[in-house]
Parts: C-alpha cells; structure tokens; sequence
C-alpha cells in the first residue's frame, strides 16, 4: 500500500500521479505500484512539486510495517532505535519579562491567565 499528500502542488503533478494512483481526496493518492513504480513517481513529486509539500508513506518490512518520506515539510522523519518518528521543530516562544538587579521590569500579564488572576495580582476590575 502507498500513500502520496501533496500541498499546495501543481494541478499538472496530480494528474501525472492519477495514471498510476487514486485520488481519494484533493491531494491525498492510495494505491499498490510496485517499488520501481513507487520510486519513480516520488522523484517525480520530489523534482515537480515546486513550492508544495509532499508526503510518502508505503508499506514495508521492518517493527513498524511501514515507513514514510517527506518533502518540503518542516516536520521530517527522525530515527530512534529502530524507529522511524516525527520530529516537529518546537515554535519559538518568547520567555516572560525577567526581573534585573536595577529593578523591577514592568510586569506584562502572560497568555493563559484568568480574569481573576490578572485584577488580584495587577489590580483593577
């Protein structure tokens, strides 16, 4: 079994991939093409896809019966004792106002705090 997702591709790279795939839903490609079918249409997403995204996931012979390729994505596969998984990059989060030894920073209430929370310790109503 073989899975392509494209994001964001181009209409032409679909209909290159319907002659061996179905598309079961905008993007996503199901079927059954031996592996040098299977090898050959990934380069060919890899080399067309442009400014897209693509997936590949198939089914193969190791502790996790599958394995999965991706392009363009910002999450890639990582392996990890014989594992394959996901890593996602963590986004950037700013850290809350640090006090220094001239004084105190003015305090900003963070994301998250309840009504109740910010008028006990700021004041206010």
């Amino acid at each position: 079994m073989t899975v392509i997702v494209l994001t964001n591709c181009p209409v032409a790279l679909r209909g290159l991939l319907t002659r061996w795939l179905l598309e079961i839903s905008p993007g996503v490609f199901l079927g059954a093409p031996s592996t040098r079918i299977r090898e050959s249409l990934w380069k060919e997403v890899r080399q067309y896809a442009s400014q897209g995204r693509a997936l590949l996931a198939y089914q193969t012979n190791n502790e996790q019966g599958y394995t999965f390729e991706t392009h363009d994505h910002s999450w890639h596969p990582t392996d990890h004792e014989g594992l394959t998984l996901i890593h996602r990059p963590s986004p950037k989060t700013q850290r809350p106002a640090q006090r220094t030894s001239d004084g105190p920073t003015p305090d900003v209430p963070r994301q998250g705090w309840s009504k109740a929370s910010k008028r006990r310790r700021y004041g206010g109503r």
